[in-house]
């Protein structure tokens, strides 16, 4: 089969690996001229490491990744008031445990299908049209084409989801939180496999030392922050950032002095995609455009992988029924993502309590985590991921 993919992330890439594996034809298109970079890191784990580890990545996921010890909450005085090791965690999920960039991720995906599979950089479907006989795609720049399936990777942005399914506000659920992040060179002081974070009541400071002498920073503040509409480029949004955390204390002013020389600010809503159906014809979504738990619930990006393995699986099983594999791969993904979107609603409000009371609950409810017996409990509660793979025949 010929599968355009849109959106060239961590879900497309994957999808496009499998697929071309299968023997079909994928088409990656995607709107930006290069692979994307910058962002945020990701912990990675459960089902995503084991797709992960039938691509062949495990190796390269720990030389690029760090292995994080230890997560610090600090005051003003950067004095430890909570936080936990790393261990329980890395313990409980069998040591398949790392931490990387996303940017990263992406492009060691990326280059498992570089000169396999055909990808258009550069490029954005204006137009879908499908029937019975296949999907046409209109494009901004090149002539229209013809495609058996098209599948929607595009993040929780998603065009294809846009264009087939309607508009992003029917089915965003908006969680009260915004996100920003960036990295810097030089930065000082580093504290080496610690993500260290700072809170202010409803605003979330974080830092992480990375390779290079880079440093990134990660932003988490709820929504009544802002006194307006969110910000629309890298002017507003540093605007918004200073306005924010200008008098947060601890190292804000220093790590807003770092945004002057920041190329890409990344910028986001907190936010779910929740959605009653995943595809409509022969168009189809995965990943945060199908049904994204939010960037605060650490496990999108696994996710992600997880659908593009099924799909491409159940794409390669069901032969020419596209419809019977759609239905197949939701059935067998609905219940892991709608329980998975449950826990990150409650989760996300860890990152910035609202109140001075909530900021202290968390903390010491964080040392907790500290003794094995309650983390172990934790950690087996809620973040260990038990997802079994279908075996596909390759």
């Amino acid at each position: 089969m010929k599968v355009a993919i849109v959106g060239a992330g961590i879900a497309g890439p994957t999808l496009a690996y499998w697929l071309w594996r299968y023997g079909h034809e994928p088409t990656l298109i995607e709107k930006a001229p290069r692979l994307r970079t910058g962002g945020y890191a990701v912990d990675f784990w459960g089902g995503g490491y084991a797709v992960a580890e039938r691509m062949g990545l495990t190796a390269e996921l720990h030389s690029t990744g760090y292995a994080v010890q230890d997560v610090r909450l600090v005051n003003r005085h950067s004095r430890r008031v909570g936080g936990f090791s790393v261990d329980a965690f890395r313990r409980n999920v069998d040591g398949r445990f790392v931490t990387v960039p996303r940017g990263d991720l992406a492009a060691m995906i990326y280059r498992c299908i570089d000169g396999h599979v055909e990808t258009l950089f550069g490029e954005a479907v204006s137009a879908i049209t499908h029937d019975d006989s296949g999907v046409r795609l209109t494009f901004e720049r090149g002539g229209p084409r013809i495609f058996d399936l098209v599948v929607g990777a595009g993040g929780i942005h998603s065009p294809v989801r846009d264009l087939v399914f309607g508009a992003e506000a029917a089915f965003e659920a908006d969680l009260g939180y915004r996100v920003a992040a960036f990295e810097a060179e030089g930065y000082r002081p580093r504290d080496e496999l610690v993500y260290l974070a700072y809170n202010a009541p409803g605003r979330m400071v974080g830092r992480f030392a990375m390779r290079e002498d880079r440093t990134l920073f990660l932003f988490v503040f709820t929504a009544d922050h802002m006194s307006g509409r969110d910000p629309q480029n890298l002017a507003e949004v540093n605007n918004t950032l200073r306005d924010i955390f200008g008098d947060a204390g601890w190292e804000c002013p220093e790590i807003l002095r770092q945004l002057d020389g920041a190329a890409d600010v990344y910028f986001d809503r907190v936010s779910q995609i929740v959605m009653d159906h995943w595809s409509q014809g022969r168009v189809a979504l995965i990943g945060d455009a199908a049904a994204a738990v939010s960037l605060l619930a650490g496990e999108g990006a696994g996710l992600a992988m997880v659908q593009a393995y099924i799909l491409a699986g159940e794409l390669n099983c069901a032969a020419a029924d596209h419809r019977e594999a759609f239905r197949r791969y939701e059935q067998r993904l609905r219940p892991i993502v709608e329980s998975r979107q449950r826990s990150a609603r409650g989760f996300a409000a860890m990152f910035a309590p609202k109140t001075a009371l909530g900021l202290w609950v968390r903390n010491q409810a964080s040392k907790l985590l500290n003794v094995p017996q309650v983390a172990d409990w934790a950690v087996r509660r809620e973040f260990r991921d038990d997802i079994e793979l279908p075996e596909y025949a390759v």
